[in-house]
């Protein structure tokens, strides 16, 4: 029968090979910030038809000697598409910059009727609020979580437990914010939303194993090695976790079709990470967390059930 903890180095490896991976890409393709976090101007702009978003940077950049970028959305109420064109700087744009960039953009798309929406300028120190508050959610989240599982499940060793689940949650959030960087995905507020979402899916597969691990130690009284116990727990739970990941995971999925069709980027951006956060979850709580937890129990030849 399959055992968890004896094939325990394998499942170390891949995470740790993925975290390293995703670190390595981390600093090779660099991580950008977007302007709700640097600041910045948000240009809208209402065209018909289709439109080169590639060809619409470039414009843009070339009429501004700046790097922009171009993002297409479509209001599901009317299906009216709409160009934003987000620009850094301190400083909203000046009027002569504004007719540039309608005029490279009336150039470069002479037939798609570009016409400007609206204009506004995020200014830097609201970027850094929201960053900082969205920070300090996450952190109060983990201490919160921590503590939860510290409380609940004090009976098998809780201050291990909460700090092993904590390991697997940081596991899944790193994961998840690797995808922002392979994807070249300026990070957002979407950043946040998938961290916190991810925070609390994890942690809930997470404590149905520790909850079927304290059972099983009730019902045993500990004549079983904690690694077998462990293993057994996992066994018992595995179906519901595969289940429960994979519901998650398909009702994301077709968000994701969905904003994909109809050029919905702020669902995109929530839900591909967080796709890629369900399956890590289910990873990370099915095969990191218990067999982290033994390790540390049963740490220089101790039996695990020590007080």
């Amino acid at each position: 029968m399959f055992s968890v903890y004896r094939h325990r180095k394998v499942f170390f490896g891949i995470a740790l090979g993925l975290l390293a991976l995703g670190i390595v890409l981390s600093f090779t393709l660099g991580v950008e910030l977007d302007i709700q976090f640097r600041g910045g101007s948000l240009i809208t702009y209402h065209y018909a038809g289709e439109l080169d978003l590639i060809e619409a940077e470039r414009a843009v950049s070339d009429a501004l000697g700046q790097s922009v970028t171009a993002q297409s959305t479509t209001a599901v109420s009317d299906g009216n598409t709409a160009l934003v064109i987000s620009v850094a700087g301190n400083e909203a744009l000046l009027p002569s910059e504004m007719t540039s960039v309608i005029e490279a953009l009336e150039s470069a798309f002479p037939d798609r009727e570009v016409a400007l929406a609206s204009s506004r300028l995020v200014a830097p120190f609201i970027g850094r609020e929201t960053l900082i508050n969205g920070l300090l959610a996450m952190l109060v989240a983990s201490v919160l979580i921590i503590a939860y599982v510290w409380y609940s499940f004090r009976k098998i060793s809780g201050p291990s437990a909460g700090v092993m689940a904590l390991i697997a949650l940081f596991h899944d959030i790193l994961i998840a914010f690797f995808v922002f960087v392979v994807m070249r995905t300026p990070l957002n507020e979407s950043v946040i939303a998938v961290t916190l979402t991810i925070l609390g899916f994890s942690i809930n597969d997470t404590i149905v194993i520790y909850d079927r691990i304290r059972e099983n130690v009730r019902l045993t009284n500990g004549s079983l090695p904690l690694s077998d116990l462990v293993d057994l727990s996992v066994r018992q739970s595995f179906t519901r976790g595969i289940i429960t990941s994979l519901c998650t995971f398909a009702a994301v999925g077709v968000a994701y079709v969905f904003s994909m069709a109809y050029g919905l980027t702020s669902i995109t951006e929530f839900a591909l990470p967080m796709m890629v956060g369900i399956i890590s979850g289910a990873f990370s709580s099915l095969f990191l967390v218990a067999p982290l937890w033994v390790a540390w129990k049963t740490r220089g030849g101790r039996t695990g059930y020590e007080a």
